[in-house]
């Protein structure tokens, strides 16, 4: 009987543990563990393998992340999926020179490159790191051109 209360105790506690740790709210604004080559975009279902050009978004109410393989699959997906908070979200972007993530909206952004999904858009952390000649755009303008870019193939279709 004493065995039986001792064994009773300790799974209430491991349960009353696990259930703890599963409620416990995720961080709006930290860089979630990516799971590479595992983890798949959110809108194409591409597996995430680009260590230098992909996106990772954070929804600002619960915590939760959305892995992209390519800033042009994320500005598509709050566009298609009228996400409401967008402009509250965290939105980190891998630098394109060494992988570390940066926060999207401070980034700066070259236009001529290969990316994942085609989009062309690499974030620097810094404008120094761009190479001379090339145009510098901020986030904001990445966003309306892969937009402008959705709509002028739709019109062509």
């Amino acid at each position: 009987m004493k065995l039986f209360k001792i064994i009773s105790l300790s799974l209430g506690l491991l349960f009353m543990s696990l259930l703890y740790t599963g409620c416990e709210k995720k961080s709006t604004t930290e860089v979630s563990k990516v799971h590479w080559d595992r983890d798949m975009c959110a809108r194409c279902v591409m597996v995430v393998s680009d260590r230098r050009n992909s996106v990772q978004v954070k929804e600002p109410e619960t915590g939760k992340s959305y892995m992209f393989d390519d800033i042009g699959c994320m500005a598509s997906w709050f566009k298609e999926k009228d996400i409401a908070w967008k402009d509250k979200a965290t939105i980190w972007v891998n630098d394109v020179n060494n992988g570390k993530w940066i926060d999207a909206r401070k980034a700066f952004y070259d236009t001529d490159n290969i990316t994942p999904m085609g989009y062309g858009f690499s974030a620097h952390k810094t404008k120094s790191s761009i190479k001379e000649g090339k145009e510098i755009i901020d986030y904001a303008e990445v966003v309306k051109r892969i937009l402008s870019k959705k709509k002028m193939k739709m019109k062509s279709m």
